[in-house]
């Protein structure tokens, strides 16, 4: 049998099939269509369209929602989305829609409903949190001045000048605050705030309004940020494990106090423990002075690049006060002094005030000239052997702090496996930040439609997240491998890997029939460990 060329139609799904599986498991598309709504006459759905949008950002393109359309051209439309479905059907139109409806009921009790539902689906458990926080810049005005003033008045987040994570203070910004589930790393809760909001004001907020939707006695995990007494005050009913800020007085003079003999080996291999009591803030607390070995390494080397640092400042600093000119010995001795105690790690030593008689003017001195008596300092620097001894044994220590009391409850050996757990969260940023997934930069014509961008941005970390946690659980249920990079067996893969692993997959139809082509050996071992819903993509079900 032979077919015409206008009968053939080749179309590449790659790793699409996997996305459009999980997004299915969630059963997303119905969800979003019940909080969006629905009309007869409308091609695409609400929630069809969010599933595009995931599509697009999980799609290996470095600027996803620029040239939505475009992207759809080649893809199997009405396979992945729904029957009838074209690529000219994703325009600029249904996706600005759907990004404004997005917005009007609000972002963060939306984005609530769904992993609350997803979590429920996949068994994820709710037995410890992790709260943090990022920026993501912007290109483009945004407005100023009384633009701002009129957005924050009505309702819209205010892109502006801020604090830079991404070290771009140069560019306006606005701040997504997360809250992440320990198992599996899965976003639960997302936030879109102005670009100026500082972190320590409003996560104790977060963390109130977070157990107030979700009603889930768990703990919660954050870093010293949190740490404040207004906060401590106001989740003091919550279990909590924070690192403490190495600024305060208390723990600076923890820091300096313990000795060697305190620490005792932690779960974790490089890792020991001195616990203690603390009452910071008015509320009960245990905290864990910690010391890493690793840690120390690393701190050590810092150490000593600052002491150079520092010994070159204060030879800098004495160079120009020895050629400072003072009326007296008295006077000369009190800057010198001043210097000192501002010396960190190193002391003036061998101060010493020299005297000279100088006449002052231009020319030779008349003989009845009297000469005025200048005094000038020398001395050396040499460096405080005693604070550098603390600092050195400081290497490698932080605190933790948690106000869970009973050992049955959390043992003094669990807080820092639970605090560890919070590099999730930057795993998570750099994700949402490779060109490769999602986008480092953002620019809308809209401000009103940046927060719903930034929340199918958490919705694509969300499929992400939950797909990676499913295949290594399969594969650990199984005792299953699959290879990595190098060719070699592994049971604990990325999921970016296997997208990787799809490249050149296509879906071939010819007139009525279809077919998936490279789909190889290897591939369809690993589409096993995902499932039915991912498996029908590649006609496989």
């Amino acid at each position: 049998m032979s077919f015409s060329e206008s009968q053939i139609k080749v179309q590449y799904i790659e790793h699409l099939g996997i996305v459009a599986g999980i997004i299915d498991e969630m059963s997303l598309v119905d969800l979003f269509n019940q909080l969006l709504g629905t009309h007869p006459q409308e091609i695409i759905s609400a929630g069809q369209v969010v599933k595009a949008m995931i599509l697009n950002g999980l799609g290996f393109i470095s600027a996803p929602l620029y040239l939505f359309e475009k992207f759809f051209e080649g893809i199997p439309t009405e396979d992945l989305l729904a029957e009838g479905i074209q690529p000219e059907h994703l325009n600029d139109e249904p996706l600005g829609r759907v990004l404004d409806k997005l917005y009007d009921p609000g972002l963060t009790e939306i984005f609530i409903r769904v992993p609350l539902s997803a979590a429920d689906r996949f068994g994820v458990k709710m037995d410890s949190f992790h709260l943090d926080s990022t920026s993501f810049h912007v290109h483009g005005d945004y407005g100023t001045g009384s633009d701002e003033e009129a957005s924050a008045q009505s309702g819209l987040i205010t892109i502006t000048y801020g604090y830079s994570r991404e070290h771009r203070p140069d560019l306006k910004q606005f701040i997504l605050d997360w809250m992440w589930s320990r198992d599996g790393d899965i976003p639960l809760y997302l936030r879109v705030a102005h670009g100026h909001e500082v972190d320590y004001a409003m996560f104790g907020t977060l963390m109130a309004h977070f157990h107030k939707e979700w009603q889930i006695d768990a703990l919660f995990v954050a870093d010293p940020v949190l740490y404040t007494e207004d906060n401590l005050q106001m989740i003091v009913s919550f279990r909590l494990v924070s690192r403490v800020t190495a600024t305060l007085t208390a723990a600076k003079e923890l820091l300096e106090k313990n000795s060697i003999d305190a620490f005792v080996p932690g779960k974790i291999p490089g890792y020991r423990i001195a616990p203690c009591c603390n009452d910071s803030g008015g509320v009960g607390q245990q905290w864990l002075v910690i010391e890493s070995e690793p840690r120390k390494e690393s701190d050590l080397k810092q150490l000593e690049k600052r002491l150079t640092k520092k010994y070159t400042q204060a030879q800098s600093q004495l160079r120009k006060l020895c050629q400072q000119e003072f009326a007296c010995a008295e006077d000369a001795f009190n800057p010198a002094k001043l210097l000192e105690s501002q010396l960190p790690f190193h002391q003036l030593a061998n101060i010493e005030v020299i005297e000279d008689s100088q006449h002052r003017g231009r020319g030779r001195p008349r003989k009845d000239s009297q000469p005025t008596l200048i005094s000038h300092i020398q001395a050396e620097i040499l460096p405080k052997e005693t604070a550098i001894t603390i600092a050195t044994e400081q290497a490698g220590r932080f605190i933790l702090a948690t106000n869970v009391l009973d050992a049955d409850k959390l043992s003094n050996e669990d807080v820092l496996p639970e605090y560890k757990a919070q590099q999730s969260t930057e795993r998570g940023f750099r994700f949402l930040k490779d060109p490769l997934f999602f986008t480092f930069t953002v620019f809308l014509n809209s401000r009103k439609r940046v927060a719903p961008l930034a929340m199918v941005m958490g919705l694509c970390l969300l499929v992400y997240s939950l797909g990676h946690r499913a295949l290594r659980q399969s594969l650990k249920r199984g005792s299953q491998t699959i290879q990595n990079q190098l060719g070699k067996p592994t049971a604990t893969p990325t999921l970016g890997w296997v997208f990787q692993c799809f490249m050149s997959i296509h879906l071939l139809t010819f007139a009525c029939l279809k077919q998936i082509s490279n789909l190889s050996e290897q591939r369809c071992w690993i589409l096993q460990f995902f499932g039915a819903p991912c498996g029908k993509y590649y006609l496989l079900c």
